[in-house]
């Protein structure tokens, strides 16, 4: 009776999967491995019509202007994309179903790169992501989170979405380093603190100063070795954001994700 075996294990399958839902609320990307695995078990019972919601479309669109998950490339990078939580400085998810990092394969292949780097020469560290390719629909939510700052001051921490993020070509990237247990290491500020605490460009005089310790500076300068061998650049005013390529160069290289 293989139908009627196949029907039961599937039965088994969303019994249990149902009664365990509340141990997923962890976070939103385990909610969404848990409807993915849900849908995969229900698709032999319900067809197409579960499939057209397997991956969000924001994840389809990016797909077909050709960039990559991360996670694909290389699985032992680690993604929590900051933007698809409250936990960010606008205080809401801007990021909606959006839960994996994509990025242009280019950029993808040289993150890879970095990880691998990073784990010849720190075997327990890993790259944690917090945010790759962003929507200019999302870049607009944050660009209008900072009215109180002026433009010229509000550039610093978030691009003119007038203008484009490399984020908005898939080019850029918003990363820490973690150790396996998905601990973050200590870079002296949370992602996406604003103020000079965050500032490559400051850390001497902030060491000298005691604002930041040695051992902070250390961490950073980890990532920034693993990222700057790997091909990419950093900036002055973020110790967590890397680009894969300027801006000028995105631009006639790659569309803007919409």
């Amino acid at each position: 009776m293989p139908f009627f075996g196949g029907w039961c294990r599937n039965q088994w399958l969303v019994g249990s999967l149902a009664i365990n839902i509340h141990h997923l609320v962890i976070n939103k990307q385990n909610n969404m491995r848990f409807f993915r695995l849900l849908l995969f078990v229900l698709s032999p019972l319900s067809g197409p019509i579960v499939h057209a919601f397997a991956q969000p479309k924001v994840e389809q669109a990016m797909l077909k202007q050709g960039l990559v998950d991360v996670q694909k490339v290389d699985p032992t990078i680690l993604v929590d994309l900051k933007y698809s939580t409250t936990d960010n400085f606008v205080g809401k998810d801007v990021y909606g179903d959006l839960t994996r990092a994509y990025m242009q394969p280019m950029a993808a292949e040289k993150l890879a790169n970095a990880s691998k780097y990073l784990q010849i020469h720190h075997p327990n560290l890993r790259l944690l992501v917090y945010d790759a390719a962003r929507p200019r629909s999302a870049q607009w939510n944050l660009w209008n989170a900072l009215p109180d700052l002026p433009e010229h001051e509000r550039q610093k921490y978030v691009a003119d979405p007038r203008k484009g993020s490399i984020h908005n070509y898939g080019c850029a990237v918003d990363l820490t380093i973690a150790t396996k247990d998905l601990d973050p290491l200590d870079m002296g500020t949370k992602y996406d603190f604003f103020g000079e605490l965050a500032y490559p460009s400051r850390e001497d005089k902030l060491l000298k100063s005691g604002k930041l310790t040695q051992q902070q500076i250390n961490n950073r300068q980890i990532l920034r070795t693993a990222m700057r061998q790997a091909g990419f650049s950093s900036i002055e005013f973020e110790w967590w954001h890397f680009n894969a390529l300027s801006r000028e160069k995105a631009k006639m290289t790659f569309r803007v994700v919409d």
